[in-house]
């Protein structure tokens, strides 16, 4: 008999540990009544003795955690500490089976419910199924029939369960009518990704939506446990969400004492959203705040640049200059470097053809003509240009144009654009046109009515092109939100965390190769379901589309082909770059000085390395791959359920080879870490100062000979900010990207891990530990290229480093850092 000493970290269940005396009080009380936690101990190598169930490992005595009472766990520490002790007669290999959730097997355990549960070591041991100890196969097939739990019910939060669900939950009919929203997803007219199923009771008014919760408990909204925040990235966000709350009920109060409280009436009035503020007094107050809450809340309260707490951070954008955000060069380099720097193309035909179905929508083609660009061509000729690869185009006018008619009958005006670029020597990128499009007003099979807008700096043709700018602004700033960033990083992604945690098991090398990439996801991406994306949300109040936002991101859906997520395959399908066996990564790049895709190739070719030497390690030959049940159940059901609106798409990976795998994992990773970073935590920086990236418009362009282009004359700034977001919308788009934009302190990077012993391969190790100084390498690249002056798009007029590629980041709002999941 041998006697296994080991220790046991819980985590209290209770986030924020305010007031948590009812909670320790209660497990003090299970203790006393005999409802311990126990663990027991499993055996790879011998059987268990009963006759049914000869090919179980033998399983050891319950062994009870140790001290629980005399171990008193003070009220601002999140972890205590338990002694546990096992009996066990063989010398064998072991594994647990508890009611626990192992973060780390080195660093404790998260007990979140009394339900039985296996926690396998292969949290450290990778197993392919045909690998798998023989007494042990049983247990881990058993623990996929829990995760994909019978598919009815409404679900707990102590449930464990990853089932797939319609996009039903966005609206709320039984409110009012004008609250309901279709159904996403199981249709050819909405086709969408799979959400995670909550099995919510249907609304009465409409047996095919989800009743919604209540505002107040949009944060528990039901996601599978393991999937919830931790306590400090829970802890985390609920401060950042109160800072951001004082900073725009602050700014609020403050407008009403303005004589235009509903406007901005100059761009003074938007700076003194970041000078404003009040200091909080010295004494007894402020004492009792900081002794009843907790220190990961007044950490982020509490800091802040100057004295003042109410006052919004000054967006990078307007830190160095309040006007170089103005000039014609900032808006060329912010498609390369800014928010969304992942939708400029090359220009191939001049001008631009459409390719909107003419027997629908007429002629589409632009208007823009010669006479427009020659004179800002640098003495070039259009075909020079054109065989030079010097014109680009950043293209909202077919992606909008069938939206525009409807979204205009609202509150919000908007036009279909096009904005042609031309490079030049130095590499920055130089406006040459906008053309602002609107339907026919006799119909769609009638075209389109279009107006061309060239550079001006002075008088009213200034005026007009700096709106013609915003218009163009607007577009870009609900396609990033809508398109480049939810539906592209949140919503596609989701799936693949449902189907992971269905079809592989946790000792699958591949899902410990994918697990780091889904932390968060689907618990964020409920709370965006709850107060962001639904119907009446933020997202609806603040982007263009309003109620169509969703409806329009669903038609983009259609569009979304995951090979072409790759990003040399992004670059090459936009024309950005062409294959060059020659270069660095097989790619030529045409705009040498493109930020997003100079560091992101290397980011890409640092990850698609990392992901060849793990999946090589393990899978020797294409045999195996095709031989690997749970490998080849997850692609299938991704593809068949997670994304069953696409699953007849010829585009689909076979998975029959190991570079499919690696080419399948590798675009994954990419999306769910840099491709997100570089679309989110860019947007306070660049959006946080709304002038630079309005949201939406209430006016169409003034016309000649009329009061309101009498009024762009004689006062430029007041027309501007009564055409562009309102000032309430405003606030509370600023405020939601302050939070976006935000890193927690809990934040895991590229090329970290939450635990270094995460496996007990040596040569997969080696591959990460490669990977990660790969990363370092990636770092001190950019910080050297972001001082070279000759890169003029790497800083700009704005003096904003390009660091939403940098792999390692801080906490708080820096515009650097690469986490490894989606989930902010």
């Amino acid at each position: 008999m041998k006697m296994i000493i080991g220790k046991v970290v819980l985590v209290k269940k209770n986030k924020l540990d305010i007031n948590d005396l009812s909670s320790s009080a209660l497990d003090r009380l299970h203790e006393l009544v005999g409802k311990n936690v126990t663990l027991q101990l499993i055996s790879s190598s011998h059987k268990h003795q009963s006759t049914e169930r000869n090919l179980r490992g033998k399983v050891g005595k319950q062994a009870m955690l140790e001290d629980w009472i005399t171990t008193v766990t003070p009220l601002t520490n999140d972890e205590s500490s338990y002694k546990v002790s096992f009996e066990w007669e063989e010398d064998t290999e072991m594994f647990l089976d508890m009611d626990m959730f192992i973060l780390c097997v080195t660093r404790g355990f998260t007990l979140l419910n009394a339900t039985k549960r296996t926690v396998f070591s292969s949290h450290n041991k990778a197993y392919l199924p045909f690998e798998t100890p023989e007494f042990l196969r049983s247990y881990r097939d058993e623990e996929l029939e829990i995760l994909r739990g019978d598919g009815s019910g409404m679900l707990q939060e102590w449930d464990r369960v990853y089932d797939y669900a319609l996009y039903n939950d966005l609206g709320n009919p039984d409110k009012d009518l004008d609250d309901a929203r279709p159904v996403l997803g199981g249709s050819s007219e909405y086709p969408y990704p799979r959400r995670g199923r909550t099995g919510r009771p249907p609304t009465k008014s409409d047996p095919r939506t989800e009743s919604r919760l209540p505002l107040v408990m949009g944060l528990n909204t039901y996601v599978p446990r393991d999937e919830r925040f931790g306590r400090i990235k829970f802890s985390d966000f609920l401060a950042y969400a109160l800072k951001v709350i004082i900073h725009f009920l602050f700014t609020e109060f403050q407008a009403l004492f303005d004589n235009t409280h509903a406007e901005f009436d100059t761009f003074e009035d938007f700076f003194k959203l970041y000078e404003g503020g009040f200091k909080l007094p010295d004494g007894p107050l402020l004492e009792q705040i900081q002794n009843n809450i907790p220190l990961e809340m007044q950490k982020i309260l509490l800091e802040r640049d100057s004295d003042e707490l109410a006052k919004f951070p000054t967006p990078q954008v307007i830190k160095e200059d309040k006007s170089a955000w103005t000039t014609d060069e900032e808006f060329g380099r912010e498609m390369l470097a800014g928010v969304n720097p992942i939708k400029i193309c090359l220009l191939k035909e001049f001008p631009p053809k459409s390719k909107l179905d003419i027997n629908v929508y007429g002629n589409q083609d632009s208007s823009i003509k010669p006479h427009h660009i020659e004179k800002n061509l640098n003495g070039l000729q259009i075909n020079e240009a054109l065989k030079a690869n010097r014109m680009f185009i950043l293209d909202h006018h077919d992606s909008l144009m069938p939206h525009v008619r409807r979204i205009n009958t609202t509150t919000n005006k908007i036009y279909a654009s096009r904005t042609l670029l031309l490079l030049q020597n130095d590499g920055t990128l130089k406006p040459l046109a906008i053309e602002l499009s609107l339907p026919h007003p006799d119909g769609d099979k009638h075209g389109a009515i279009s107006n061309v807008y060239t550079p001006a700096e002075n008088g009213i043709e200034g005026s007009v092109w700096q709106l013609a700018k915003a218009y163009v602004a607007i577009n870009d700033s609900g396609i990033h939100q809508l398109i480049s960033h939810w539906l592209n990083t949140h919503a596609v992604i989701e799936p693949f965390v449902i189907a992971a945690n269905r079809q592989l098991s946790v000792m699958h090398p591949v899902y410990k190769l994918l697990y780091p990439h889904f932390r968060y996801t689907m618990y964020i991406n409920a709370i965006a379901r709850q107060i962001l994306i639904n119907g009446g949300g933020i997202l609806e109040a603040t982007a263009f589309p309003g109620k169509y936002s969703m409806e329009m991101s669903s038609m983009f859906y259609k569009d979304w082909v995951f090979p072409e997520q790759a990003l040399p395959v992004d670059l090459l399908n936009r024309g950005i770059a062409v294959v060059d066996t020659g270069c660095r990564h097989g790619l030529r790049l045409l705009i040498d000085d493109y930020p997003y895709a100079v560091d992101g190739l290397e980011i890409w070719s640092a990850i698609k390395s990392w992901v060849e030497d793990y999946c090589k390690f393990y899978y020797k030959n294409d045999d195996i791959i095709q031989n690997d049940t749970e490998l080849q159940s997850w692609w299938k059901e991704l593809r068949e359920e997670g994304h069953g609106d696409k699953k007849h798409e010829p585009w689909w990976p076979k998975m029959d080879s190991c570079q499919e795998l690696i080419n399948i994992c590798t675009t994954f990773i990419w999306v769910a870490s840099a491709l997100h970073a570089s679309v989110n935590f860019g947007q306070y920086p660049y959006t946080g100062y709304l002038p630079n990236r309005p949201s939406l418009s209430r006016r169409f362009m003034p016309k000649p000979n009329t009061l309101e282009y009498e009024e762009l004359k004689e006062n430029r700034e007041k027309v501007f900010f009564k055409t562009i977001t309102p000032h309430l919308q405003s606030l509370l788009g600023i405020a939601l990207v302050e939070l976006l934009s935000t890193h927690s302190s809990d934040e895991i990077y590229l090329g970290q891990r939450e635990c270094s012993e995460w496996t007990l391969d040596e040569e997969p190790l080696k591959a990460f530990e490669k990977f990660g100084k790969k990363m370092k390498e990636i770092e001190d690249k950019i910080e050297k290229m972001n001082k070279d002056k000759r890169l003029k798009n790497r800083v700009g007029p704005v003096n904003v480093p390009f660091t939403l590629l940098y792999p390692t980041g801080e906490e708080g709002l820096k515009g650097k850092g690469i986490p490894n999941s989606t989930s902010i």
